[in-house]
């Protein structure tokens, strides 16, 4: 006959601490954008907060790190050549870090 025994205690949950969430903002030189077509190769069509459709690209360092979808709201960094065509997008919000800058009025009005 064959005996199964416990390997450990199963460790309980505890319950959701509530915390302050830590967002990123941008900084000089950068500014929100939303994400409107995926263009294939890591780039896409974002709208930027001043209304202006850029082709914005993944660097390398962050392709793996960035899965982005249309419709996720991005920080963007403008290149310094060809600043009215072109971008890096260097953050992905998340669905809660978008909801939490919403409610505290930290996003403009192009970008809700």
């Amino acid at each position: 006959m064959l005996v199964f025994r416990k390997r450990g205690k199963k460790k309980k949950r505890k319950g959701v601490v509530s915390e302050e969430i830590r967002v990123r903002r941008p900084k000089s030189g950068e500014m929100y954008a939303i994400v409107e077509q995926r263009l294939g190769y890591n780039k896409m069509y974002v709208r930027c907060q001043d209304n202006k459709v850029r082709i914005g690209r993944v660097p390398g360092k962050y392709s793996r790190r960035l899965w982005i979808r249309e419709g996720d709201l991005v920080i963007i960094k403008m290149w310094e050549i060809e600043v009215d065509k072109k971008c890096d997008i260097i953050f992905r919000y998340r669905p809660a870090q978008r909801d939490w800058l919403d409610n505290n009025n930290l996003l403009p009005e192009e970008m809700k």
